[in-house]
C-alpha cells in the first residue's frame, strides 16, 4: 500500500485541494447570498446551478478526455473553476451567479473523472479497495477543512474568494507533475432511466429523491443556518458536522445493510431520518443540540446515495453494472437539481424550519414507497448480495466506480479463461494416457 501511496501521493494531494476548494465555495456562496439578500427562492435556484453542471460534465467530460487527453482537460477545466469563483467576487448577481455555478459544476465533474480514472489505473485488483477507502477518507475531510476555512475572513470580503482561487489553481500543480502514466480511458455505454427503473424501481426512486436531499442540504443548510442568526463560526460547525455525520454513519449502515438487506436499511435509515428531522423543526435555536440533530440528520440521509447505488447492483450483473454507473449519476444530479429549489420555495412560504420539513418528506417519501415495494418483489438474498461499497454523497465516484468495475469483469474473464485452459489441459492428459 506505501508504494501505491508513493505513486499516487501527487493525485491525492490534488483532490485534497480540489475538495477543500469545493466544500468551503458551496458554504461560502450559500451565506454570501443571503447577505446580499438574493432572497431564499432564487438562493435555491442559483444554487441548483451547479448540479445541473454536474449532469453537463459528466455527459461531456468523457468525451473531451477521449479527445485530448487528461491533463490538457484537467488543466482547461481547473483553470475554468478558478476563474469562475472569481467573477462571482466581482459580479454580485443571482443570475451571473447561476451561471457561474453551472460552469463550476462542469468544471467539477471533469475534474472528478480525471482525477478517479487516473487513481484507478495506478492501482491493482488487491490495492483498489485500500486506495478507494483513503480516498474516501481524503474527499471527506476535504469538504469538511472547506467548511472550516470560511472562518479565514468576512465571506462579505473578497479573500475567500480569492482563497478558493488558489485552491483549485493549487491543485493543478501536483497533478502535471505526476509521473503516473495518464490512463486509457473508455467511454461507455449507458442504460435509459426506464430500462433501470424495470429492474429497481426502489433504487431509482431512491438515487432521486437522495440526490433532492444532497441538494437540499449543501445548497440550502448555509442558507438556513445564516438567516436563523448563526454566527460565520456556526455555520462552518454547522456543515461540518453535516458531513461528518454522513461519513461516520456510512459504513455503520453499509454492514448493516450487507447482514440484514438493502431495503430494510433503506427504510430504517429514512424513518430515523425523517423523526429526527421532525424533532429539529423545533430545536433550530443554534443551541448544542442542533449540531447534535444535523449530526444525525446528515447521517441517515447522506449514505443513501450509496445504498441506493448498492441496492440496484444486486439486481445487476458486473457487465450491466458498467453500462448503469451513468445513469445513477444522472439521476442523483436530476434530484439534487430540483432538490434545492424546492425547499428554498418552501422556506419561503413555510419558513425557515421547512429546511428541515422538507428533508423528513423526502426521506418519508422514499420509506413509504420502499413499504409499498415490499409486496411486489421480495429482496434478493443477502447471501447473494455484494458486498457494500462505500461512495461520498455526490456524483463524483462515478468513473472510478466504473473502472473498478471494468476491472471486476476483466479478473473474472481472465480466472474463467484459466479455468478453461486447465479444463483442455486435463482433458488432452486424459486423452494422452488412454492412449498409452
Amino acid at each position: 500500500m506505501l508504494n501505491i501511496i508513493s505513486n499516487c501521493w501527487a493525485l491525492l494531494l490534488g483532490m485534497g485541494l480540489i475538495m477543500i476548494g469545493n466544500g468551503l465555495q458551496a458554504t461560502l456562496i450559500g451565506v454570501r447570498a443571503s447577505m446580499e439578500n438574493f432572497g431564499t427562492t432564487i438562493t435555491g435556484f442559483m444554487m441548483s446551478g451547479y448540479f445541473l453542471g454536474l449532469i453537463f460534465g459528466c455527459n461531456t467530460t468523457p468525451i473531451l478526455v477521449k479527445r485530448v487527453g487528461h491533463i490538457r482537460i484537467f488543466g482547461a477545466l481547473a483553470s475554468l473553476a478558478s476563474v469562475t469563483i472569481l467573477l462571482q467576487a466581482i459580479f454580485i448577481n443571482p443570475f451571473i451567479w447561476w451561471v457561474m455555478r453551472l460552469i463550476t459544476g462542469f468544471s467539477y465533474a471533469g475534474l472528478y473523472i480525471v482525477v478517479e480514472s487516473w487513481l484507478n489505473e495506478s492501482a491493482t485488483n488487491r490495492t483498489r479497495g485500500k486506495l478507494f477507502s483513503l480516498y474516501m477518507l481524503i474527499s471527506f475531510a476535504g469538504m469538511a477543512g472547506g467548511q472550516m476555512m470560511l472562518n479565514l475572513s468576512s465571506p462579505s470580503s473578497f479573500e475567500l474568494f480569492l482563497l478558493v482561487s488558489l485552491m483549485i489553481s493549487m491543485a493543478v500543480i501536483p497533478i502535471l507533475i505526476s509521473v503516473s502514466p495518464a490512463p486509457q480511458f473508455k467511454i461507455m455505454e449507458k442504460v435509459s432511466i426506464m430500462q433501470l427503473y424495470r429492474v429497481s424501481p426502489l433504487g431509482v426512486i431512491g438515487m432521486v429523491v437522495s440526490g433532492m436531499t444532497i441538494g437540499a442540504i449543501y445548497a440550502m443548510g448555509p442558507v438556513f443556518a445564516t438567516e436563523i442568526g448563526m454566527s460565520v463560526k456556526e455555520v462552518s460547525f454547522f456543515m461540518t458536522t453535516i458531513i461528518l455525520g454522513g461519513f461516520l454513519f456510512q459504513y455503520p449502515l453499509g454492514w448493516l445493510s450487507d447482514l440484514i438487506g438493502r431495503r430494510k436499511v433503506i427504510v430504517l435509515s429514512c424513518i430515523s431520518g425523517a423523526g429526527i428531522s421532525a424533532v429539529a423543526l423545533f430545536l433550530s435555536d443554534g443551541e448544542a443540540i442542533s449540531f447534535f440533530i444535523i449530526a444525525c440528520v446528515g447521517g441517515f440521509s447522506l449514505p443513501l446515495y450509496a445504498l441506493c447505488g448498492v441496492h440496484i447492483n444486486d439486481y445487476l450483473n458486473p457487465t450491466q453494472m458498467v453500462a448503469a454507473s451513468g445513469t445513477l449519476v444522472l439521476l442523483s444530479s436530476l434530484g439534487a437539481t430540483i432538490g434545492s429549489p424546492l425547499t428554498a420555495a418552501a422556506m419561503d412560504l413555510f419558513g425557515l424550519n421547512a429546511f428541515y420539513g422538507s428533508i423528513a418528506i423526502m426521506l418519508t417519501s422514499i420509506s413509504v414507497f420502499s413499504l409499498w415495494r415490499t409486496g411486489k418483489r421480495p429482496e434478493v438474498a443477502t447471501k447473494e448480495t455484494g458486498d457494500f461499497v462505500a461512495m461520498p454523497p455526490s456524483p463524483m465516484t462515478a468513473s472510478l466506480n466504473l473502472d473498478v468495475t471494468l476491472n471486476e469483469i476483466e479478473a473474472a474473464e481472465s480466472e474463467e479463461a484459466m479455468r478453461i485452459q486447465y479444463s483442455f489441459d486435463e482433458l488432452a492428459n486424459a486423452l494422452e494416457s488412454q492412449d498409452r
